[in-house]
């Protein structure tokens, strides 16, 4: 039987309901994500790492859990809020119900509570610290201990999240191409689509040197995603500078996007409440194409999306915008090889529009090569 809970978030905001998963305790960012299916890309996405999910689709856990469609080892985000959790799984593929694996994995969650009400007062105040608990339920204490809890600005996460040994992913079919992926917090679907390319990829710890990317012998390298704030990526930044320097070939996304981005000269910020779910509009606006993307990020680059940039890279020219907001989403090079996204082009679970993103990629080595 599920007992009492209460998410309480820094400002002082509560919301009562029931324990879902683990009972126990936890704290975050708490943050929204809008996708009405894929909850458990979701929830085994590194860059939900310390931080509270908030599922504004009412109905969560219909399909279960399944071996196929986890996109890391494990479930990273740090507690999770729905409104109604599914009484029974009704999928074939499932192995079990999404609450035995919350369980399994000592993930503390809630249900029952307004995700509609809590969704619209983090849109007017913001993404902000959160605690939910399930085994002391006094909002005073829970927010005392809320407000001692780290912030997301200053978070340096990717090397909490990244593989610690390198491993390689190889191509499907013939190999055409190699590509070292630093992991900030890649999802198992990123190799996979390269390999659908005939790339096959050599995944890196975070915190790898130019030395060991240059002994993978690749022919570019790969950005991943990641949580954390990028500002304090400065590792990253110097070795893509490096990399730049030396003509690689790079492709970033998301948690990338904003380390070459840095690598540019440009900064980064924090956004009020970020962009999470798989339905953000975006425009190419190399082909003026309006793509729906999906995302998971909650700082951004600072760069003007109305001229190119003299970089000491040569000219930077914003590539992609969202729609909703004219958010920077994406960058290309004119005098070096590099391009970058701030969303997920391998769209685990969907939308599959940001796909030639990876033929893009594939081109670019095609043409170096030739």
């Amino acid at each position: 039987m599920s007992s009492k809970a209460i998410l309480v978030l820094e400002d002082g905001r509560i919301f009562s309901g029931e324990s879902y998963g683990a009972v126990g305790e936890t704290f975050g960012e708490a943050v929204f994500n809008t996708g009405m299916t894929g909850y458990q890309e979701t929830l085994t996405d590194p860059s939900y790492h310390r931080q509270v999910v908030v599922q504004t689709a009412p109905h969560i856990g219909n399909t279960g859990v399944n071996d196929e469609d986890r996109e890391s080892a494990r479930i990273w985000v740090s507690g999770y809020v729905v409104r109604d959790p599914a009484r029974r799984v009704s999928n074939w593929r499932a192995t079990s119900s999404l609450d035995e694996e919350l369980v399994r994995q000592n993930v503390v969650g809630i249900s029952g509570v307004d995700t509609r009400a809590l969704t619209r007062h983090l849109r007017e105040r913001g993404a902000m610290r959160s605690g939910i608990s399930s085994v002391d339920t006094d909002p005073k204490s829970l927010l005392a201990r809320v407000l001692e809890s780290p912030s997301m600005v200053g978070a340096d996460l990717a090397d909490q999240v990244s593989t610690t040994q390198a491993y390689t992913v190889p191509a499907i079919s013939e190999e055409r191409y190699t590509v070292a992926a630093l992991d900030y917090g890649i999802k198992t679907m990123t190799p996979h689509r390269l390999a659908q390319q005939g790339i096959t990829t050599h995944v890196l710890p975070a915190h790898s040197t130019f030395e060991q990317v240059r002994a993978t012998g690749a022919d570019a390298v790969f950005l991943s995603n990641g949580p954390g704030d990028p500002g304090t990526a400065d590792a990253a930044v110097a070795l893509v500078k490096e990399l730049l320097r030396n003509g690689t070939p790079i492709f970033g996304i998301c948690f990338g996007n904003q380390i070459l981005g840095r690598a540019f000269g440009f900064g980064t910020y924090k956004l009020r409440y970020g962009h999470r779910g798989i339905n953000q509009p975006v425009a190419d606006r190399v082909t003026g194409k309006v793509e729906i993307t999906a995302h998971n990020h909650g700082f951004a680059v600072d760069a003007p999306t109305d001229l190119a940039v003299q970089t000491d890279f040569g000219g930077v020219e914003v590539s992609h915008v969202c729609l909703n907001d004219n958010v920077v989403e994406g960058l290309r090079a004119h005098d070096v090889p590099a391009f970058s996204v701030q969303y997920h082009p391998e769209a685990a679970a969907g939308p599959h529009d940001a796909g030639y993103l990876f033929d893009r990629f594939t081109q670019l080595l095609e043409g170096r090569r030739e």
